[in-house]
């Protein structure tokens, strides 16, 4: 169905597209910065659940759709956007809180937003728009039948390197923010750094992209 020089091809496509931190490791960034490294691996495997949809969408045609209209392709970016400000409002607020939060008997729930949270935001990455909807069906062999299949195929090599990539920089960065929550003072200015740089990839996310 899909040929070793197609899966190689695409492959290779991938891991330079998703090397690249794009919207979905910054925010993964942002919330190990914010909440430490369990929160980031939750956000990390919501993300890739929601870059999946994303392409199981493009399987059964409505990636397309996105792709080729600016105003659908601009309704999901600025609800990405919106939603990634919120969240950095929401981490800014309680930064004060997040020493002792995935310490709570509560840990559960929090891990559970944060899948969740991480979700929403690869649902809405238009960097997986752009992956899948405009990068992936090139590689599809449309004279070998099962196209969706080939997509749904594709589309999980793609993910799985993401899972890869995401979960490493979420490690390293949770790291860092290991060091600096030693001082309550020092973990609350990086929650806030965390919170920040939601906000600014939020509108980052709003003024760049598709053109035309």
């Amino acid at each position: 169905m899909i040929s070793s020089s197609q899966l190689l091809a695409y492959t290779l496509t991938s891991i330079v597209i998703i090397v690249i931190p794009g919207p979905g490791v910054l925010f993964i960034v942002g919330r190990a910065l914010s909440h430490g490294r369990r929160s980031a691996m939750a956000t990390a495997s919501g993300h890739a659940a929601g870059n999946y949809v994303v392409a199981a969408c493009v399987a059964v045609g409505l990636g397309a759709a996105v792709e080729r209209s600016q105003q659908v392709f601009t309704v999901v970016k600025l609800a990405g956007a919106v939603y990634l400000a919120w969240l950095g409002i929401q981490a800014i607020r309680h930064r004060k809180d997040l020493a002792g939060a995935f310490a709570a008997p509560g840990a559960a729930n929090g891990n559970l937003r944060a899948l969740r949270d991480g979700f929403l935001v690869g649902v809405t990455n238009p960097k997986s728009l752009i992956l899948f909807g405009a990068i992936l069906p090139q590689f599809v062999n449309r004279t070998a039948g099962n196209v969706q299949g080939q997509m749904l195929l594709l589309a999980l090599v793609s993910v799985s390197i993401g899972v890869v990539t995401d979960t490493a920089w979420g490690f390293v960065a949770s790291t860092v923010r290991d060091w600096f929550a030693r001082s309550p003072r020092r973990f609350a200015l990086v929650g806030g750094a965390g919170g920040l740089a939601m906000i600014g990839l939020g509108v980052t996310v709003a003024v760049t992209g598709r053109k035309s």
